[in-house]
C-alpha cells in the first residue's frame, strides 16, 4: 500500500525547487523509510529527488524501490544519466534490473557504459536464471598468499568503496584459483608482518557458478555464511553470493514453494500486480487437472453403483472415508516438499521415508479406525433397519486403516520421485495429492465392503 504522508510535501519542494529540503529529506531517513514515502510519485518526479543527494546515497534508495519501479526509471530517463548512474548498483541487481527493461532500451544503455562494467553485465547476463552465476557479484576482495597482513588491509582499504562486502577476502593463485579465505578480522588482530597463506582457512566453501540457487541459499542455512565464493569447473573464482541475496531466494523459493502446495503455478510478480487473466489461468490450469481428476472419482463410484444399492449404508461413510486418504496424504507431502527444500532429507532417504509414513499411517488409521468404528455402530443402534451391524461396521476401521496407510505413503513417495525426474517436488501439490488419494480411497472401501460383507 502506498504511503502518501510525505506526497503532498514532497510535490510541493519539486514544484518550488526547495534543494535544502529535499537533501534534508534524503539524508535524515533510513534509505528504506525513503524509498517508501516515494512510492506515490512518478518515476520522473522519484528520478529528480534522487538528485538532490550524493550518489552512495541514491543508489541505496533506489536499491530500495520495488523492482517495476526500478524499470519505470530506467525506460524513462534520460539514456545518458542512467548510464552513469547503473555504474553505481551492485553488479547482480543491475543485471537483474535489465534483464527487465526493454531491449531496445538496453540496447541504447550498453554503449554508453564504461567497457569494464559492460563486460561485467554482458558475462553475469549470460548465466542462467536461477542459478549461483546469476545471482553473484563480481565486486569482491581479492588477496595474493605472498602478500603480508598489512600489505593486504592496505589492499582492501584503497578499494572497500567498491566491493560488496569486506568482512570475507578470498585468496587466489597467480591462475586466479580459489586458495583459500581469510576475515577481515584476522587481518587485524595478526601480525602485520605474518604472510596471507599462513593465516588463511584453505577449506573454503564454494559453489559451483551452475549450481542452483536452492542449493546456494541451503548453503547459506547450514554453515550461517555471510558471503559464498563461486567458481567454475576448473575452481577459478569467479564471483561472491551475499547474505542479502540468499535471503531473497529463501524468500522466493518458499513463496513457489507455498503456492505450488496451494495448487496455484508461481505468480512471476506479487498478487496485487499480477493481471487479472494471468492470475485465472495460473489457477485455473490445475483447477481444470483436479476437475478431470474428480471425473475419475465419479467413474470409481459407478463402478461401484450395484453395490451401493445394496447397501445403502457405505454412502454415508464415504465422505470420511476419503477426506481422511487426502488429509494424511497432503500431511506427508507437505512435511516431505518442505524436508527436500531444506536439505533434511534426500532421494538416498527414501527407504527411511517409506518406513517412517509407514509406521505413521499405522498409528494413525488404527487411531481413526477405532473412532470411525465407534461412531459407524452409535449410529448403527441409533438407525436401527438398515444400519451397519457391529459385525459389518468393521468395515470402516480396516479401511481407515488401509486409506491412510496409502495417503502417507503417497503423499511422501510422489513429491520424491518428483525430485529425481529433475521435476520441482512441489507439483507434487496437496490438491493433487487429495485427488489420488480419493481415487484410491473409494477404490479401497468398496474392495473392503465387498469382501467384508459378502
Amino acid at each position: 500500500m502506498t504511503n502518501t504522508l510525505y506526497l503532498p510535501e514532497l510535490r510541493e519542494m519539486l514544484a518550488e525547487g526547495n534543494a535544502a529540503e529535499l537533501h534534508e529529506f534524503c539524508e535524515a531517513l533510513h534509505p528504506a523509510r525513503t524509498a517508501e514515502f516515494m512510492e506515490g510519485l512518478t518515476a520522473a518526479e522519484a528520478w529528480q529527488v534522487l538528485q538532490h543527494t550524493d550518489p552512495a546515497n541514491q543508489v541505496e534508495i533506489f536499491r530500495y524501490f520495488e523492482l517495476p519501479r526500478q524499470v519505470e526509471m530506467f525506460e524513462t530517463v534520460a539514456r545518458e544519466e542512467m548510464a552513469k548512474f547503473i555504474s553505481g548498483l551492485p553488479a547482480d541487481e543491475r543485471v537483474d534490473i535489465l534483464s527487465e527493461v526493454q531491449p531496445e532500451i538496453v540496447q541504447a544503455l550498453l554503449p554508453l557504459i564504461p567497457v569494464d562494467e559492460r563486460r561485467d553485465i554482458m558475462r553475469l547476463a549470460a548465466y542462467p536464471e536461477g542459478t549461483a552465476g546469476a545471482m553473484m557479484t563480481t565486486r569482491f576482495a581479492r588477496l595474493s598468499e605472498s602478500e603480508t597482513a598489512a600489505q593486504a588491509l592496505d589492499h582492501v582499504r584503497r578499494q572497500a568503496d567498491l566491493l560488496e562486502t569486506v568482512y570475507y577476502l578470498y585468496v587466489v593463485d597467480e591462475d586466479d584459483h580459489l586458495r583459500g579465505l581469510v576475515s577481515l578480522r584476522q587481518l587485524v588482530l595478526t601480525d602485520p608482518e605474518v604472510l596471507v597463506r599462513d593465516i588463511m582457512r584453505r577449506d573454503a566453501i564454494s559453489v559451483d557458478v551452475t549450481a542452483h540457487q536452492e542449493l546456494v541459499a541451503q548453503k547459506f542455512a547450514k554453515f550461517d555464511f555471510l558471503a559464498l565464493p563461486v567458481v567454475d569447473a576448473e575452481h577459478h573464482l569467479l564471483g561472491i553470493v551475499t547474505h542479502d541475496d540468499a535471503i531473497d531466494v529463501v524468500v522466493e523459493e518458499a513463496t513457489e514453494d507455498a503456492q505450488r502446495i496451494g495448487g496455484v503455478n508461481p505468480l512471476s510478480a506479487g498478487y496485487i500486480d499480477t493481471k487479472l487473466f494471468e492470475l485465472a489461468w495460473k489457477r485455473g490450469v490445475w483447477l481444470m487437472i483436479l476437475f478431470f481428476g474428480a471425473l475419475l472419482t465419479a467413474f470409481a463410484l459407478k463402478r461401484y453403483e450395484h453395490s451401493i444399492d445394496e447397501v445403502a449404508w457405505l454412502v454415508l461413510f464415504l465422505p470420511l472415508i476419503i477426506s481422511s486418504g487426502g488429509n494424511t496424504g497432503s500431511q506427508s507431502a507437505t512435511l516431505i516438499i518442505t524436508a527436500l527444500s531444506t536439505g533434511d532429507i534426500t532421494l538416498r532417504d527414501w527407504w527411511r521415508v517409506v518406513k517412517r509414513e509407514i509406521a505413521t499411517g499405522l498409528i494413525l488409521g488404527s487411531f481413526l479406525g477405532a473412532i470411525g468404528y465407534v461412531v459407524a455402530t452409535t449410529i448403527g443402534a441409533m438407525m436401527g433397519t438398515g444400519a451397519p451391524s457391529p459385525r459389518h461396521a468393521v468395515v470402516i476401521p480396516i479401511t481407515l486403516v488401509l486409506v491412510v496407510i496409502c495417503g502417507t505413503l503417497s503423499g511422501s513417495m510422489l513429491p520424491l520421485l518428483f525430485r529425481r525426474l529433475g521435476l520441482d517436488p512441489a507439483i507434487m501439490s496437496n490438491p493433487f495429492v487429495s485427488c489420488i488419494c480419493d481415487i484410491v480411497g473409494i477404490v479401497i472401501y468398496m474392495q473392503v465392503a465387498l469382501f467384508w460383507l459378502h
